[in-house]
């Protein structure tokens, strides 16, 4: 606008200054004027476009830096979620072995009483089994002295008073070593009847 101005200005003293000039002058000042003005105007256009694409160049820069603010904030909202997640595995990871652990020494503790209650029921089995086959012995022997005292208190109950007296019978003895004999099995009976322990 300034140049239409100042070349206007410029005709308008030519003009003054020299109105006996020739008229092919001021048509050629009329046809500088025109150019200048369509110059103007074109330059007025050109101005025009260019604000217009650097409002449009401004406006696109403004939502790319909106966009871009927004797309590092769920960047970060992002890494803080992965940060929050992985520190959240990595406690329940932890969490984890330590139960395994406990679970472990737990296992641990259980065999080994398992072990020592195996070791203690082996050795009462074994104790048992010799103590059931020393009570058989016992019961049998027992058996066996029962049936030899019977024996031996069969034996006096069938004495007879003649038996006696041949028996104290000092000439020949025969039937008193008959009688030691005879007593001398019964305690051999007896003794081989003995429980040792």
């Amino acid at each position: 606008m300034r140049i239409a101005l100042l070349i206007l200005m410029a005709v308008i003293g030519a003009l003054s200054s020299g109105t006996a000039s020739a008229q092919s002058e001021t048509d050629r000042l009329r046809d500088a004027l025109r150019s200048a003005t369509a110059q103007t105007r074109a330059l007025e256009d050109q101005r025009t476009a260019l604000q217009a694409k650097v409002a449009d160049a401004e406006r696109k820069t403004a939502e790319a830096k909106k966009e871009v603010e927004n797309v590092k904030a769920q960047l970060k909202k992002t890494e803080k979620e992965h940060r929050d997640a992985v520190d959240e595995f990595n406690q329940r990871l932890a969490e984890r072995d330590d139960t395994l652990e406990k679970w472990k020494t737990a296992y641990e503790e259980a065999a080994t009483v398992a072990r020592s209650k195996d070791a203690e029921r082996a050795k009462f089995e074994g104790e048992a089994t010799a103590y059931k086959a020393s009570t058989k012995s016992c019961v049998a022997k027992n058996t066996q002295l029962v049936k030899a005292g019977k024996d031996l208190v069969q034996r006096y109950r069938d004495v007879t008073i003649g038996e006696i007296v041949v028996a104290r019978e000092p000439a020949l003895g025969l039937r008193r070593v008959e009688i030691q004999n005879q007593l001398q099995e019964t305690q051999d009976k007896f003794l081989d009847q003995k429980v040792n322990p």
